[in-house]
C-alpha cells in the first residue's frame, strides 16, 4: 500500500488548512504539516484551474530545495463563479456577499496541487461543478455569524451547515470541494519513482 511505498520518505503537507490535514489523513500516510509565508496574488492572465495551480507552486516554491528523502504535497483551492475568481472573504460583509452572489447559481470549485520531490514537481488540478439552491438573507446571516467562514474559497465549506442545506447537485469530486482532490492526489503519489518527478 501507499504507505508502505513511502515508508523511506519524509512526506510534508505544506497546508495550515484542517480539512487538508483531514483528507490527507484519509489516504493512511504518515506526514507532517508545515506552512510557508507566501502571497496568493496571481498574474492578472491566469483564470480557472490556472490561478489555484499558480498558487500552489508559489507555496511548493517557498519551502526551497528539498531533500532526497523529501515528498511535499501544497495545494490552493477557488471558487470560479460569473468569469471571475471568487476567493476567501476579508470580513462578514465581504462573505454574506459572496453568498448572496454565489445564492441560485452554479459555480466551479479548482483545486490545484502540486506534489514535489527533488527530482522536479507534478502540477495538476481538478473541478467540481457545484449548484446552490436559492438562500435567503437569514440563511446566510446565520452561516457567516455561526460559522465565520473566512478562511474558505468563497465564503462556505461544502463539509458544513451551508453545503448540508444548499447543495442541489454536486458534478465531480466532493473532496475537492473540500480543498483536495484525494483521488489525483493518491494517484500521484502512487506514480513516484515511476515518473521523472
Amino acid at each position: 500500500m501507499l504507505r508502505e511505498r513511502l515508508k523511506s520518505k519524509r512526506v510534508i503537507l505544506g497546508s495550515g488548512s484542517p480539512r487538508r490535514k483531514q483528507l490527507l489523513e484519509g489516504l493512511d500516510l504518515d506526514f507532517t504539516v508545515e506552512t510557508r509565508e507566501t502571497d496568493e496574488s496571481w498574474p492578472g492572465h491566469l483564470s480557472e484551474e490556472g490561478i489555484p495551480q499558480h498558487i500552489a507552486l508559489i507555496k511548493s516554491l517557498a519551502f526551497g530545495e528539498l531533500r532526497e528523502d523529501t515528498v511535499l504535497i501544497t495545494a490552493d483551492t477557488i471558487v470560479w463563479a460569473q468569469n471571475k475568481a471568487v476567493n476567501k472573504p476579508a470580513n462578514e460583509a465581504e462573505a454574506k456577499a459572496m453568498l448572496a452572489s454565489l445564492s441560485g447559481e452554479t459555480h466551479y470549485v479548482y483545486t490545484g496541487v502540486v506534489v514535489r520531490t527533488h527530482k522536479g514537481s507534478n502540477v495538476f488540478s481538478d473541478e467540481t461543478v457545484v449548484e446552490f439552491r436559492t438562500f435567503s438573507d437569514e440563511e446566510i446571516d446565520y452561516y457567516v455569524k455561526t460559522y465565520r467562514p473566512f478562511d474558505k474559497a468563497g465564503a462556505y465549506g461544502a463539509q458544513d451547515w451551508l453545503g448540508y442545506i444548499g447543495i442541489e447537485r454536486l458534478d465531480g469530486c466532493y473532496y475537492n470541494v473540500m480543498g483536495l482532490p484525494v483521488r489525483k492526489v493518491y494517484k500521484a503519489l502512487k506514480e513516484l519513482g515511476r515518473r521523472p518527478y
